[in-house]
């Protein structure tokens, strides 16, 4: 691996022009094919197997006038003061509303809150039910206007006038400032590291070129292979960090090598050789981790996991071969501003590089190595500090409870939330959540009987009375809970209402009894996240260790490496659960309004941050165990791997962990809770697993770290991740100055 690596980067660094100019032809190429493609397909949700998807489809078929998946949207009309909607000067303000709303584009219905018993019992308020023609992601600019300006006119005639639903129009909340402090943050954080505006632009130019790629393919795919235009959202958070990982590493590597006194080419040669081999594999894992989202058995989830897989894949690509091409147009400009003058003009002879060599000895160990010898000499105490820490962060994970994101949980001064509190006010909290049960029977009575049996069940508020299809076969009831649709109550009746359904079916003379509607399937997509979880987790780190004892040819590395990662996500929900669910330091984050976790974050986090994880386990680990094969001790090894990969590490933690904080100061709180999530597992992860429990793990096992069954070591091929066969051609090896090998005594 490492030698074929190694040729495929001296190409590179030899032959840039063109390899540089295959690059921007297929960004050319693929953005002229995007721009071209027909339109992506609108977003579509299914989860097989699951009741609601079962009742969707049977709405499908016995209901196709009324387009089970038509937008609908409530508006919700409220007299001002004291007055009631039932006077008449009010009336007909109302009723010129539903006059205008039913004019608006691709509208198919308006139900008039008078005619429908739509009006609260204090008649101050009542709700119009808009239908349309077409989904929601289908409704046009002109559908939304028309919506906005017939409430408008009814607020200038002096109601009060909001609406939810999906056919109203999420007004995009998210302001962009954490995005941009987040790439301040990590152009800084670059410039610091590198100390050469080369050398920092270099990582964000070459993933913001892979995630073109990687997002023009999805685009110009989307209509061929059923990719909405949201499938590419996690691409392209996961290809821009990724991208920026890989970049930095091999650039990091190439400087190290230069500063050994390796000639310019050979130095591209070994960085991608060595840190690409680590590259290869470190992005493996991520392909892993997001390819095996497909177990959830949720389309949306497999389309996305694949497809940012796919984008990670080619930010491989181009940090193997577009990243030293880069550094051989800048071999030199990528160097510190101090160090240019040393390899300026010619390459350096054989006695300048023994000199090279000599001055390299005297260097002070840098902070990553002394930082690892306190680790080595104090490991138990660091080990225990570690591990008790991120273990008590952990434990309010062990309440952990999911839910979905609704109007309800919506900023407060959207017309979605404020529409949800007017009818919570007005008709009870669970008139927010209704249930839809689906009855299907012979006997058109059947449904009423069903409807004179749900009336006595515990938690229900309010029954709607029978709709039929045309056919007679098949009906509709509206079942509204006493409790409000995120409530553990609300979800204990959908449960027991299905239980019941065999039993009611025998009694009512139905042939089925189907529970859902919005909230049923919030529950169902919750418990299907729920129910993948440990699957997910089991067949993700499973073959992730498989793939880490292939690359460091040990049985304890791989097993430390995703304990630790699973110290670090629970100690990040834990931290999730007590902030937004619990409601602890909520005004400090400006979380309005604490509740369930959004069910997708959990296994959102396992995903990205098991890559980002094993991108930072393989990028110092692999250094650690290039200097062990060539002959370092245990101690020496772990200093070696801290002084060249601790700093590139900890620049690329930061990186992440300042891009994902940025999310935090949006005013979505379910926003806040994905960047808080992501921000906090990276910096656990990075900080506390990576850069502290892992090196005292390794000071404590010694050589044993590196165990590997002889039986085993004859089966695993030796793909020669640590460049051990680079290093017996040119006669070098990694290994600690005199000044550094005091630290591990």
């Amino acid at each position: 691996m490492a030698t074929f690596l190694s040729r495929l980067g001296r190409f590179a660094f030899r032959r840039r022009g063109l390899v540089v100019l295959l690059w921007l032809l297929a960004l050319v190429g693929v953005g002229f094919a995007a721009s071209t493609a027909p339109p992506p397909p609108a977003d579509t949700f299914s989860m097989p197997g699951t009741e609601s998807q079962k009742a969707f489809d049977l709405l499908q078929e016995k209901f196709p006038a009324a387009r089970a998946d038509g937008a609908a949207a409530r508006v919700v009309v409220r007299a001002p003061g004291s007055e009631h909607l039932t006077s008449p000067e009010r009336r007909a303000q109302v009723l010129k509303l539903v006059a205008d709303l039913a004019k608006a584009p691709q509208v198919s219905a308006v139900a008039d809150p008078f005619t429908t018993s739509a009006v609260s019992s204090d008649r101050t308020t009542g709700y119009a039910y808009v239908t349309y023609g077409a989904s929601a992601t289908e409704l046009t600019d002109a559908a939304h206007d028309g919506l906005a300006r017939a409430m408008e006119r009814a607020r200038d005639a002096g109601l009060v006038v909001e609406a939810g639903g999906d056919a109203v129009k999420i007004e995009q909340a998210m302001s962009g400032t954490g995005e941009k402090l987040g790439i301040l943050v990590s152009a800084v954080v670059l410039l610091l590291t590198f100390g050469s505006l080369v050398a920092a632009g270099m990582p964000l130019l070459t993933a913001v070129i892979g995630v073109g790629i990687g997002i023009g393919a999805i685009t110009a795919l989307g209509s061929t292979l059923g990719l909405s235009s949201t499938t590419s959202t996690l691409a392209m958070m996961i290809g821009l960090a990724v991208g920026i990982d890989y970049a930095l590493f091999i650039v990091s590597r190439y400087r190290s090598e230069i500063a050994e006194g390796r000639e310019r080419a050979d130095a591209a040669a070994r960085a991608v050789g060595t840190a690409g081999s680590a590259v290869v594999f470190a992005g493996l894992t991520v392909i892993i981790a997001l390819s095996g989202l497909a177990v959830v058995n949720v389309p949306m989830l497999t389309k996305m996991g694949l497809t940012a897989a796919g984008t990670v894949a080619v930010a491989v690509l181009v940090a193997i071969t577009f990243v030293p091409a880069l550094l051989g147009f800048a071999p030199v400009k990528v160097l510190a501003r101090l160090d240019r003058k040393r390899h300026t003009g010619k390459a350096l002879s054989r006695r300048q590089q023994r000199k090279a060599d000599r001055r390299a000895a005297r260097t002070k160990p840098n902070l990553g190595a002394r930082w690892a010898g306190l680790v080595l000499r104090h490991p138990v105490a660091v080990l225990l500090v570690g591990v008790l820490g991120l273990g008590a962060v952990a434990v309010p994970a062990a309440s952990l409870e999911l839910g979905l994101p609704g109007e309800g949980t919506m900023a407060p001064d959207t017309t979605q939330r404020k529409a949800y509190d007017l009818l919570s006010d007005s008709f009870g909290p669970g008139f927010n959540g209704p249930l839809t049960v689906t009855v299907e029977a012979k006997d058109a009575k059947a449904a009423e009987r069903v409807r004179t049996a749900l009336e006595d069940v515990r938690g229900v508020a309010d029954v709607s009375p029978v709709t039929a299809n045309q056919a007679g076969d098949t009906a509709l009831l509206t079942v509204v809970p006493e409790t409000g649709p995120t409530e553990a109550r609300t979800e204990d009746l959908v449960r027991s209402l299905r239980d019941a359904a065999g039993g009611l079916e025998t009694r009512a003379g139905a042939t089925e009894i189907l529970v859902a509607g919005q909230t049923a399937m919030f529950i169902d997509f919750s418990q299907t996240l729920d129910d993948a979880l440990l699957p997910y987790l089991a067949l993700v780190v499973g073959l992730a260790f498989l793939l880490l004892m292939l690359v460091f040819r040990s049985v304890l590395v791989p097993l430390k490496a995703a304990l630790g990662f699973l110290l670090s996500v629970s100690a990040a929900l834990g931290a999730v659960v007590a902030v937004f669910q619990w409601g602890w330091l909520a005004d400090l984050f400006g979380v309005d309004h604490p509740g369930p976790v959004m069910s997708t974050l959990p296994i959102f986090m396992i995903g990205v941050v098991f890559g980002l994880a094993m991108d930072y386990e393989v990028f110092l680990v692999s250094r650690m165990r290039e200097a062990y094969v060539h002959g370092a001790r245990p101690g020496e090894a772990v200093v070696t791997g801290f002084r060249y990969g601790g700093r590139v590490v900890s620049a690329a933690a930061i990186i992440m962990t300042s891009v994902f904080s940025g999310f935090v100061l949006e005013d979505n709180d379910f926003v806040k809770m994905i960047g808080f999530g992501l921000a906090a597992a990276v910096l656990f992860d990075a900080f506390v697993v990576r850069m502290a429990i892992v090196p005292a793990l390794f000071a404590l096992l010694g050589s044993s770290a590196w165990w590997l069954p002889r039986w085993l070591d004859r089966l695993l091929p030796n793909l020669d991740v640590e460049g051990e066969r680079l290093a017996r051609a040119d006669g070098t090896a990694p290994g600690n100055t005199p000044r550094e090998r005091h630290l591990v005594g």
